[in-house]
């Protein structure tokens, strides 16, 4: 095991011999938590990527005991069939995986452009990386995001495409005034100098948001944030999600992100606090007004409740409330 020389948290478990690091374009950072066969499938697309560019795989295995995703990884990059690395992400936590990935690429590979963000159950279709890449490139972006195309676990659940926890944001490509996720994400290396690290806010490590607070950062500092809808991955949604529990929680968690990362953007301006609170109760009063015409134009019930959860969550952000979802990550 060889630890990076600046942060002892991190260690490098194997490489692929012969790494010619210096000629790598685009870093792709894959996190992965008791996934092993799933990080081999979201590899395997990797693998078949259609670009001319050079790149490497960065796999951050967060959980530092059992590594069972590491240990299903190591051998195609050290087989030379994946250029890149493993390495092991020590600290538990989301945000705590992805700082480690980014890091490593920022000392590993001193030439890349363009850093990508899959997650391990995701699988890129064969021209996801050079449509990111090049949207960047002619967009002007310096983040891109892109969609995560549900894929349901039974095929009768394909209606809840269209639920706001699992629907893009946009639907055609160009420069856009938000992003949220970094599912589906590319990252110019001009960021992540100019962000520094840590990257994502370690405060978000076990309730998500850690990725939404950075993007939000880094709008504020004047980066150019753009869509590709054209490159896909395909996320694999268990049965689970589309229980009413699980949306529930989802959306009241998105909710309480959505204080969270305003609170951060507002901090050092008057009356800060008191201006995230009225929003969020003139959130809450309209939220049944809202939900009734998502109601009325979708006929669905859960979709219609979902801003009267995204409202309720902002307002108990303001008492504490946290769904720490990724103290659980397995059964998310």
């Amino acid at each position: 095991m060889i630890p990076l020389p600046s942060d002892a948290s991190v260690s490098i478990a194997g490489r692929s011999p012969g790494l010619a690091a210096e000629t790598v374009e685009a870093v792709v950072t894959l996190p992965t938590f008791k996934r092993p066969k799933q990080v081999l499938e979201t590899l395997a697309s990797l693998k078949v990527q259609r670009t001319d560019r050079r790149f490497a795989v960065i796999v951050m295995e967060n959980e530092a005991e059992a590594r069972e995703g590491a240990s299903a990884a190591l051998p195609l990059f050290e087989s030379v069939e994946m250029p890149g690395m493993v390495i092991i992400a020590h600290e538990r936590g989301n945000c705590s995986a992805y700082n480690a990935g980014w890091q490593t690429a920022m000392l590993q590979f001193p030439n890349f452009r363009h850093l990508l963000v899959i997650d391990d159950d995701e699988i890129a279709e064969p021209d996801w990386l050079e449509r990111m890449c090049k949207a960047a490139e002619t967009l002007g972006a310096d983040i891109v995001g892109g969609p995560q195309v549900p894929v349901f676990a039974d095929p009768a659940h394909a209606r809840w495409a269209e639920h706001p926890v699992f629907a893009p944001p946009y639907r055609e490509t160009g420069r856009v005034p938000a992003l949220y996720s970094s599912g589906n994400l590319l990252v110019g290396r001009n960021v992540l100098a100019a962000m520094g690290p840590p990257f994502l806010d370690l405060r978000f490590n076990f309730t998500g948001g850690g990725d939404s607070d950075f993007l939000s950062r880094s709008a504020q500092k004047g980066f150019v944030l753009g869509w590709c809808a054209e490159a896909k991955v395909n996320e694999t949604v268990p049965a689970r999600r589309i229980e009413a529990d699980w949306i529930r929680a989802r959306s009241l968690r998105n909710g309480v992100i959505s204080t969270l990362v305003e609170k951060k953007k507002r901090a050092g301006t008057p009356f800060a606090g008191l201006k995230v609170l009225l929003k969020s109760l003139a959130l809450l009063a309209a939220s049944p007004l809202r939900g009734a015409i998502r109601l009325a134009r979708t006929g669905s019930l859960t979709t219609g409740l979902y801003p009267v959860y995204v409202a309720l969550g902002r307002v108990l952000a303001e008492f504490g409330y946290a769904n720490e979802q990724y103290r659980q990550p397995e059964k998310n």
